[in-house]
């Protein structure tokens, strides 16, 4: 694969720096927006832009006609049953909180078991449910991770000896890049009646996803780390999950009937999106992931291999272990670091 292939359609690439071409290795906190999702962000506030689900006017249903078409793509792209299962959020952690948040109303009610989260997730992974079971007060639990990998028997020592409501874990660790085997993980959790949320926001791109095979409860990820724009993020639910979680947002276009006593709450996914969304944004994920799936997908994940392999057999290999050996010893210590 020859990388000007993709770079031509990145301009921010154009510019030069110290008098090189800009290379820009940063792609794993937010990558860059190529021109095609350029190109429909502008035509959409030039041609269509309006509020969507409450006008009856041209714009409206233009806008909202976008915005669902991108829940369509968004949709198959990562292999769900049905559109409605993709809800748009402002991003990863937004999607985790929305189910952090509904589910500690279960905690609190019900009292129903604990949460697992492991010791390699990201903060956005880990404090949502750690503060659920303060406020709670569920039991919580981190699955540790000697060596950068999760230990499964911990974890299955866990879900045997504790009631446990949830297991999060990440895809792709952000900090290491270890793949964690959610083939494993996510049989063994619903061997004890528990359900997973993958953090998807390293592991969109650089992993092949299909929520149907992996068979997990809900799976995040943000927008700005696959090409699209900042402040837009997906949760997939499955749709038996997402009715029974109690929206915790309360606002315009996620209600059905409201009277003074009572209020009850539109259908999936819109019970979820309260409020005028980020419906650029959206539109924006929309066109990135038509850009990323009219491309060879497997031709990009072997170009990364080769990457990774000159990285480690070049001269960076020296010192990119030196660096992995003091990132783990910090990680992966009692405390955790991010």
């Amino acid at each position: 694969m020859q990388e000007n292939s993709w770079r031509k359609d990145y301009p921010i690439l154009e510019q030069e720096l110290y008098g090189k071409p800009l290379v820009y290795l940063d792609n794993a906190a937010t990558s860059q927006v190529s021109q095609q999702v350029i190109d429909r962000l502008a035509a959409h506030y030039k041609e269509e832009h309006a509020n969507i689900h409450r006008g009856i006017h041209y714009l409206s249903e233009k806008s909202t006609e976008a915005v669902e078409q991108a829940r369509k793509a968004v949709c198959e792209f990562i292999g769900a049953k049905e559109a409605e299962e993709i809800i748009f959020t402002q991003g990863t952690t937004d999607s985790v909180h929305l189910v952090a948040a509904g589910i500690a109303e279960e905690l609190r009610q019900e009292a129903r078991g604990g949460i697992v989260t492991t010791q390699m997730e990201h903060h956005s992974n880990y404090v949502p449910w750690q503060q659920a079971c303060k406020q709670t007060g569920a039991e919580f639990f981190v699955c540790p991770a000697p060596d950068g990998e999760l230990d499964l028997k911990v974890l299955e020592e866990i879900l045997k000896n504790n009631k446990i409501r949830l297991v999060a874990c990440a895809h792709v660790s952000n900090l290491t890049g270890t793949v964690n085997p959610l083939n494993e993980i996510i049989p063994l959790a619903h061997q004890y009646g528990a359900e997973v949320l993958v953090d998807g926001a390293q592991g969109i791109l650089h992993q092949p996803v299909d929520v149907q095979a992996l068979d997990c409860e809900y799976y995040c990820f943000s927008g700005h780390k696959m090409t699209g724009p900042t402040g837009i993020g997906v949760l997939y639910g499955k749709r038996e999950c997402l009715e029974k979680l109690p929206p915790v947002r309360f606002g315009g276009g996620m209600v059905d009937i409201v009277t003074q006593e009572e209020t009850t709450w539109g259908p999936v996914p819109h019970r979820f999106e309260a409020g005028t969304p980020n419906i650029a944004g959206a539109i924006g994920l929309g066109a990135a992931v038509e850009y990323l799936v009219s491309h060879d997908i497997n031709a990009m994940h072997a170009y990364e291999d080769e990457l990774l392999a000159y990285k480690k057999e070049g001269w960076l290999a020296p010192l990119v272990l030196n660096f992995t050996l003091v990132l783990e010893y910090f990680l992966f210590s009692n405390t955790i670091y991010r």
